[in-house]
């Protein structure tokens, strides 16, 4: 089973939706659904980490012993996501096109590199290292905030 791969993969998925939906917005000027649409990205991408770094990664690193390794990894890659959606953030509000469609390209990148190495790399090892990964699914699918 993939349980972990396809659940995480999937929530990549809805992510990368939203994303494009609030840079299509801010591309078109329109800053009411960009507002939403970018609110809706920061918030369930939060999620997203929150699922992995307070459920997964510790289970996994426990299950491992791989303290230092991937996990570490993803957890300073998810810092520079988050610093980069505030960085964002700030242009919504200030209405700033220009600058949010250059953080958006940065966002991207990061974006496609990260979720490419958790789903090819560390999501496979997880469910293969995990005996109780629907547990884990279904504990990361109560993370609501």
């Amino acid at each position: 089973m993939n349980e972990i791969t396809e659940y995480l993969t999937e929530d990549h998925e809805h992510c990368d939706h939203l994303f494009a939906e609030a840079e299509n917005a801010v591309d078109a000027g329109d800053w009411a659904l960009a507002v939403d649409r970018f609110a809706a990205l920061r918030q369930d991408v939060r999620r997203h980490f929150a699922r992995e770094e307070d459920i997964l990664f510790p289970a996994f690193e426990a299950r491992t012993g791989m303290v230092g390794g991937p996990t570490s990894v993803m957890r300073d890659e998810h810092e520079q996501m988050r610093n980069t959606l505030e960085a964002m953030a700030a242009t919504v509000a200030g209405r700033d096109a220009r600058t949010f469609l250059g953080l958006s390209e940065t966002l991207l990148m990061l974006m496609r590199q990260h979720n490419m190495k958790e789903e090819r790399i560390l999501y496979p090892m997880a469910d293969q290292a995990m005996p109780d990964a629907a547990v884990l699914v279904a504990r990361m699918a109560e993370v609501t905030g």
